[in-house]
């Protein structure tokens, strides 16, 4: 079996206490489109940052492509998130600076903002931020300020960026939340065709059941910082939802 990602006995403890992942065991393997479900707070959020380090563990491994990510520093750190796109719920865009001017920072890596905003445009990559735009549907919008946008293009151009890396995992932590449902069915279907046609691997979080089904070919469900259902999306009868969200919870659908 080729994993792409290997996740053993991961915990996250924060300052004050809080245990927020518990043990995680978790492997990923290349291509899959892997759906993380579970309530605010479950851990999604902190499994998705721990893997690229934007927080740092407590214990346990991470292997990317069979190196060990919490071993990494500096120059071999800098190497393995470049692998690794970041999609965020908020987007984390410059809202003043165009639309293709973000999407070029995605060449930058995890730069210091103020250096990223003075960087020299080559012209292998302005053309390379264009043809993501194109596959976004957003090429007519890359002088605009992305200020000027709406929430679902802003997550398209957040998508654009995260392919500037060239990508082989792309993370996406709740990258719908703060969409509508047409939009949020819009933007998982951009990053559905980049898992089928680039065979990038995601693993995506995500609170909608329908959505999960839809794009996921599996499903991993957190609860309290442990894995409570690892399947296929498919598996989760009106039960498991309830296992997973409480038995008040009732299924929203997005079509």
């Amino acid at each position: 079996m080729s994993y792409l990602l290997e996740i053993r006995e991961l915990h996250k403890i924060y300052e004050g206490g809080t245990h927020a992942l518990k043990g995680i065991d978790l492997n990923v393997r290349k291509g899959e489109f892997l759906i993380l479900l579970g309530l605010s707070g479950s851990g999604k959020s902190t499994l998705l940052r721990c893997i690229n380090r934007l927080i740092e563990t407590s214990s346990g491994e991470i292997i990317f492509d069979g190196k060990n990510v919490l071993q990494m520093k500096g120059r071999n750190l800098r190497y393995i998130r470049r692998q690794i796109g970041m999609i965020f719920q908020q987007f984390n865009l410059i809202k003043n600076l165009s639309t293709l001017t973000n999407v070029l920072t995605g060449k930058l890596g995890y730069v210091n903002t103020i250096h990223s905003l003075g960087f020299r445009r080559c012209r292998s990559d302005v053309a390379a931020a264009e043809k993501n735009l194109e596959r976004v549907g957003l090429l007519e919008f890359r002088m605009k300020k992305t200020r000027n946008l709406s929430g679902g293009q802003q997550q398209r151009v957040a998508i654009a960026r995260a392919l500037m890396q060239n990508p082989r995992l792309i993370l996406a932590d709740e990258p719908v939340a703060s969409l509508d449902p047409a939009t949020a069915d819009s933007v998982m279907r951009y990053l559905g065709e980049l898992n089928k046609k680039d065979n990038i691997t995601v693993v995506c979080s995500l609170h909608f059941l329908s959505l999960a089904r839809k794009y996921g070919s599996r499903v991993v469900a957190l609860k309290d910082g442990e894995i409570v259902f690892d399947g296929l999306p498919s598996e989760i009868n009106e039960q498991k939802f309830k296992d997973i969200y409480g038995e008040e919870a009732e299924e929203v659908e997005i079509r």
